[in-house]
Formats: structure tokens, C-alpha cells, sequence
């Protein structure tokens, strides 16, 4: 058998990867994801290191309540949790954790920024406490209490 030559080789591109990206000609670059939002800078979607940190500080918010008040109770932390994030999602678009990264969850489905409401925060934060589906994301890097509740974490 004769070996391969350069000529007979294959390359990269004809394989594919999901690891290779989106495909983009040579010499071009795309501005937007591929869930309309910007590709860095504010308003592009959280990095998971930024969104992990975000949320240990706010754990750590919740259990330092919770053991103020019920000596650290692991459902009331838990409650406290999901408190905290309805509320602070709901109205403002962000938890402390979030605030102190410079992170907002926002409503995907329209073009301006939009607070989240309520009832999407609900959805996001009984799915988040659940944590199964905020550990399983899609292709986007959405977990899948975002997805549902149709938010996205961005960079403010």
C-alpha cells in the first residue's frame, strides 16, 4: 500500500466538528451568536465560569440567612434560594451573585432588553433549585432552566 501523499489527505473541513464552530467563509466574521445576541462584549451570552461563580455567591448568601435565622437549615436555605432568585430575576434581572459579576438574565424572545417578570422567574427558579436541568444545557450553552423559562444570562 502506498503512502498517503499531502494531495490525498483529508482536511479538517470536509470531517466537520461540533468543536469547529459555525461556518463561516474565509475572510468574514459574524457579529451575532446564534441566538441573535452579540458575540462579545455587553449583552453577549455569560461564560459558564462567570455564571458558576454567580451562583455560589449566591448560595452563599442564602446559607448565610438561613443560619441567621434557622441555624442552617438545608431547605431553608433551599427556599431562601429560590426566593431570592424569583424575586431578584423578576424584578430587577439579576441576583447578587449576578450583580457582582456584571451579569443579567434576560428575555430572549424580544429585541430590547426586557425585565424577565415573575412568572418566567418562577419557571427559572423551580427548574434551578430541581438542579438536574440547570446542569443540562443545549447547543446555545443554555441550561435548560433558561430554556424553558426562555431567558438567556448575558454580560452587562
Amino acid at each position: 500500500m502506498a503512502p498517503r501523499t499531502l494531495g490525498n489527505m483529508a482536511t479538517r473541513r470536509e470531517f466537520g466538528s461540533w468543536l469547529s464552530g459555525p461556518d463561516v467563509p474565509t475572510g468574514e466574521t459574524t457579529d451575532r451568536d446564534s441566538l441573535g445576541l452579540p458575540a462579545s462584549g455587553p449583552g453577549s451570552r455569560a461564560g459558564l465560569g462567570r455564571r458558576v461563580v454567580a451562583l455560589c455567591v449566591d448560595w452563599a448568601a442564602a446559607s448565610a440567612i438561613s443560619y441567621a435565622f434557622f441555624d442552617l437549615d438545608s431547605w431553608a436555605t433551599l427556599g431562601i434560594f429560590a426566593v431570592m432568585n424569583l424575586i431578584l430575576v423578576g424584578t430587577v434581572g439579576s441576583t447578587l451573585g449576578h450583580a457582582l459579576l456584571r451579569l443579567q438574565v434576560r428575555r430572549l424572545d424580544v429585541s430590547v432588553p426586557h425585565l424577565v417578570g415573575l412568572g418566567r422567574s418562577a419557571v427559572r427558579a423551580l427548574l434551578l433549585c430541581l438542579v438536574i436541568p440547570a446542569v443540562v444545557w443545549d447547543t446555545d450553552g443554555r441550561g435548560l432552566h433558561d430554556k424553558a423559562a426562555g431567558t438567556v444570562i448575558v454580560r452587562r
